[in-house]
């Protein structure tokens, strides 16, 4: 193999290392986003969640208790598709460097 053909391919192997760890970054700083933004929803949830719950464990009308049922239902979805957010706040690069 001549010199400069290894030299490209030495460059072209560079460029392909430096472009892995800029996506690797914007990666990072997505899954960190990802969390803070799990955070700011699962705190208010909690409580919005508790206080139906308290509500359902009280007398109420048919009609109440089932707008409350509602929004119980509603921040059950929400917290689901929370937990699911956290499947990507574990970044790729960070999983990758833990195997080795």
């Amino acid at each position: 193999m001549s010199e400069e053909h290894s030299s490209a391919e030495t460059s072209e192997l560079a460029r392909l290392r430096a472009m892995v760890a800029e996506y690797e970054t914007k990666l990072i700083d997505a899954a960190t986003l990802v969390a803070r933004v799990r955070h700011e929803i699962n705190n208010p949830l909690a409580g919005l969640l508790g206080q139906a719950q308290l509500l359902l464990r009280e007398e109420l009308s048919d009609k109440t208790r089932g707008r409350v049922q509602i929004i119980e239902e509603l921040a059950k979805r929400i917290e689901k598709i929370g937990s699911e957010l956290r499947d990507v706040q574990t970044p790729v690069a960070a999983v990758n460097r833990a195997d080795e």
